[in-house]
């Protein structure tokens, strides 16, 4: 019997619906207001709430500690010179993408230069990565893959110019991945610790990669499928929403970015992670456009260092 398809999450905003909610500058300052200070604009410097706007700086000046500041001081945004709809519009963009979207794509939709375009989705990425904070309980798959292009000569065994890539998922929820050294049980175990709730954790499914062995230490079960003898599901033990992520990853790797250097991919994991577990939030864009006022700003020299 077909397993019956999950219904899809109606987003509070489509393409249609972004255009002609914030089709001005003034309207996106003031969604940004709303969203910063629900409960009245306050001096990000001294918290008080005595603050004069000067109308034609689109800015406030602190009565108290005489501090002047917008919506984006001291954010993600702080001392951008790109209209606040294109920020809009590129955090949509790749938030509505379920395989990205390219640096070299939103340039050429918003109208910007490559190095442009590049800063911006990385300052996006960037506060996607500072709201990844969620830890993983449940019924929790984990595994492990090498992300990296063919080397000329070379077989398909040869991971010299790989990285390794640890994820796990909770069953129909949130994902966590990042780049790991290798694939030994000390960077596996670490990996877990670190993104695992081991009080909610009921179960840890994985394959039969012996480094996985002795994590659950009797807190829960630990089950495992042998992939080497064609074994790839057992009752309700599997792997596949794990490896379903890696096939969305290299997907998007192979079709939307072509190519990912080593030093940020975590950058593109976060991204991939935010949008996966906010898969089923209908106000994904709201949430993704509160973190960009939450997050600190990225210095483009630390970007490139």
């Amino acid at each position: 019997m077909r397993k019956p398809q999950k219904p899809e999450t109606k987003q509070e905003f489509n393409l249609v619906k972004l255009i002609e909610e914030f089709a001005s500058e003034n309207k996106c300052r003031g969604y940004m207001e709303k969203l910063r200070w629900p409960n009245g604009i306050a001096c990000p410097r001294c918290q008080s709430k005595s603050v004069s706007a000067i109308r034609d700086r689109n800015q406030y000046d602190c009565n108290v500690c005489r501090f002047q500041f917008s919506v984006t001081c001291g954010t993600v945004l702080h001392d951008t010179h790109l209209p606040l709809w294109k920020w809009f519009l590129a955090t949509y963009m790749m938030i509505e993408s379920k395989k990205g979207i390219s640096a070299n794509q939103l340039k050429r939709t918003i109208e910007v230069s490559y190095k442009t375009a590049w800063y911006l989705c990385h300052r996006i990425r960037a506060a996607m990565s500072a709201a990844c904070t969620w830890k993983l309980g449940g019924k929790i798959e984990a595994d492990e893959t090498f992300v990296g292009g063919k080397v000329r000569g070379m077989g398909r065994a040869y991971k010299g110019n790989k990285a390794c890539v640890a994820g796990a998922i909770t069953r129909d929820g949130a994902i966590r991945l990042k780049v790991i050294p290798d694939r030994t049980r000390e960077a596996l175990h670490k990996f877990l610790q670190d993104h695992i709730d081991r009080g909610t954790t009921e179960s840890l499914f994985t394959d039969d990669w012996k480094a996985y062995e002795g994590f659950a230490n009797g807190d829960f079960d630990h089950a495992t499928v042998n992939h080497s003898a064609d074994e790839w599901v057992v009752g309700d033990v599997h792997t596949n929403s794990v490896e379903s992520v890696w096939s969305l990853l290299k997907r998007s790797i192979v079709g939307a970015y072509h190519k990912i250097s080593h030093k940020h991919l975590d950058a593109y994991l976060d991204e991939l992670e935010w949008r996966f577990s906010n898969r089923r939030n209908p106000h994904l864009f709201r949430d993704t456009i509160a973190n960009l006022l939450r997050a600190e700003a990225v210095p483009f020299k630390k970007l490139t260092a």
